[in-house]
């Protein structure tokens, strides 16, 4: 994987986490997505 591939994955990675984290508990639960979920549900967006 090159650099900038890397690059842009890690931004992804950081951005969805903060959106997500941005989110009430129950905006989350709407979502189907637990607040301790968060960090696995960015590293499945990168893939």
């Amino acid at each position: 994987m090159n650099f900038a591939r890397a690059y842009n994955n890690w931004v992804k990675y950081r951005q969805t986490i903060t959106e997500l984290g941005r989110m009430s508990n129950r905006e989350l639960a709407d979502l189907g997505i637990a607040r301790q979920d968060i960090r696995a549900v960015a590293r499945n967006a990168v893939r």
